[in-house]
């Protein structure tokens, strides 16, 4: 939740210094309800184990900014964090246990995407570019009668490449919209696709819009597997 108020202090800044210079500066932020799409088994090296998850709620923040240089890429940048909880047994690399217990993953996401605003009339917004996405994520494995427990962290320094693009098209009803993007890392290990529905509220100059829509992320490696609904507000400076 620190990351979390901290990211949002910092889009509120930004969007205040440069919404003068700039043509637009948009931020958001919500909850997403996300489950696991399947348990984790996991094998390595011969070290075999199963974990059970449970849905959790979780929350996430962006900033976009778009500016007047069509040549340069307008810049968005998002959060999230996400933290599962089950139940878990096995042979792993790290630590053994024999019985189930509980353990809590935690994994925070932090994305760049330079993008290109391809197409932008009164119906239709696509945008284009390619990110990268900064991992950092921790455990914490509880003791059991067999079992001491167990916690760890971990920082992914390499940046996960990826491809972004984006659809936005208004609907018939008035200040009703649609809007889908989708991220594909490269090479094709994982993806992160979601899609919404936006209401805009008619109130100036901040443009509130709220917004509930699906997200669906997976990967080749069995983890950060999960979907559900997620809700937010979005402002436009």
């Amino acid at each position: 939740m620190k990351k979390l108020l901290s990211t949002l202090a910092c889009g509120t800044i930004l969007a205040t210094t440069v919404s003068a210079e700039f043509v637009q500066v948009k931020m958001g932020a919500g909850v997403w309800m996300n489950a696991p799409i399947s348990n984790l088994t996991y094998a390595k090296q011969k070290k075999t184990g199963i974990f059970n998850q449970n849905a959790t709620t979780n929350g996430y923040a962006w900033v976009s900014v778009k500016h007047l240089i069509s040549l340069l890429p307008n810049i968005r940048l998002e959060y999230v964090s996400t933290e599962e909880r089950g139940k878990i047994k096995g042979d792993f690399v790290e630590f053994k246990t024999t019985d189930f217990a509980n353990i809590k993953y935690k994994t925070t996401q932090y994305d760049l995407i330079p993008y290109y605003n391809i197409l932008d009339n009164t119906n239709w917004i696509l945008d284009l570019g390619f990110g990268a996405r900064l991992l950092e994520s921790d455990y914490t494995v509880s003791a059991t009668k067999t079992f001491s427990g167990s916690t760890k962290g971990f920082f992914f320094p390499i940046p996960i490449p990826f491809l972004y693009i984006r659809a936005k098209t208004q609907t018939a009803i008035k200040n009703i919209s649609i809007e889908s993007d989708a991220k594909v890392a490269i090479p094709p290990i994982g993806f992160d696709i979601r899609a919404k529905v936006d209401y805009t509220l008619d109130l100036i100059p901040y443009k509130p819009t709220i917004g509930v829509g699906y997200r669906v992320q997976g990967s080749a490696y069995n983890v950060l597997n999960a979907s559900g609904f997620y809700a937010g507000l979005n402002l436009s400076f």
